[in-house]
């Protein structure tokens, strides 16, 4: 599994995800109206990535599964 170069592009989508994650929520705490801005865009591109990663995920798991 971990030669599978899916994987590794699932793996990725899935750290991209947890950093956009963890910058968005790094902002909250912070005053101003110009923070509350930049953590909804972080928090959007969070639901971006997330998207792209489950649907990584489940190409991953179909073409597992088709034995490939």
């Amino acid at each position: 599994m971990l030669s599978d170069p899916l994987f590794w592009l699932v793996a990725a989508g899935c750290l991209v995800t947890a950093a956009i994650l963890i910058r968005g929520i790094s902002t909250f705490g912070k005053e101003g109206v110009e923070n509350a801005k930049r953590a909804n865009k972080y928090m959007r591109w969070r639901l971006i990535a997330q998207f792209v990663a489950v649907l990584l995920i489940l190409v991953f798991v179909y073409f597992r599964r088709q034995g490939g």
